[in-house]
């Protein structure tokens, strides 16, 4: 999960949602997240709820959850059935279906803030909870190949808001392409 994490940086993530044509970019921040044995995953502990039961299908699914009521986060499902791992996509750089994005997010301006920080993108997309359980191999979401990143352009640090996790919030799980000015602003 931690490499497939780092793997998907440079890769598209794409959707055609709500008749809206084609929108999406190329992945630039990612966060890893170890299922069972992470504090600061929803499936830590093997936790079972109707809402991670998504986790715990085998990898190339879409769970989507809100985060504070708000924000609907889309992460990939990355391992076998029963192994709950996930990874957070953080932030893409635009590529298509620009214009449909700024509606989404109530914007006039093409800035990083369309798509940085993993509510922003989600909103941008048109992802929404519904979509959670989705197979990424279908016409609503999905991903295709882009290039792979050198290990120089690949800058780990660790992950966003899992302060509560302890020890497991200080892993160096998220990763940002180095000089996509795309990025989240989270430190």
């Amino acid at each position: 999960m931690v490499r497939i994490s780092r793997d998907l940086l440079g890769q598209y993530l794409f959707t055609r949602i709500g008749g809206r044509g084609v929108t999406g970019g190329r992945i630039v921040e990612t966060e890893a997240y170890a299922g069972a044995t992470d504090r600061a995953s929803h499936a830590y502990g093997n936790r079972r709820t109707r809402r991670t039961a998504v986790m715990y299908e085998a990898g190339g699914v879409a769970y989507v959850y809100l985060c504070y009521g708000l924000h609907a986060l889309f992460n990939i499902i990355t391992s076998v059935e029963g192994i709950p791992h996930a990874v957070l996509i953080r932030a893409l750089e635009p590529t298509h279906g620009i214009p449909v994005m700024l509606k989404r997010r109530c914007k006039a301006r093409l800035d990083r803030t369309l798509t940085a920080g993993p509510g922003a993108l989600a909103q941008a997309l048109g992802i929404a909870v519904r979509h959670s359980g989705q197979s990424l191999q279908g016409n609503e979401i999905w991903l295709e190949q882009g290039m792979k990143l050198r290990p120089e352009e690949v800058v780990a640090t660790t992950r966003v808001g899992v302060g509560y996790a302890g020890a497991d919030a200080k892993r160096p799980w998220r990763f940002r392409v180095r000089a996509s000015a795309w990025t989240s602003l989270a430190k």
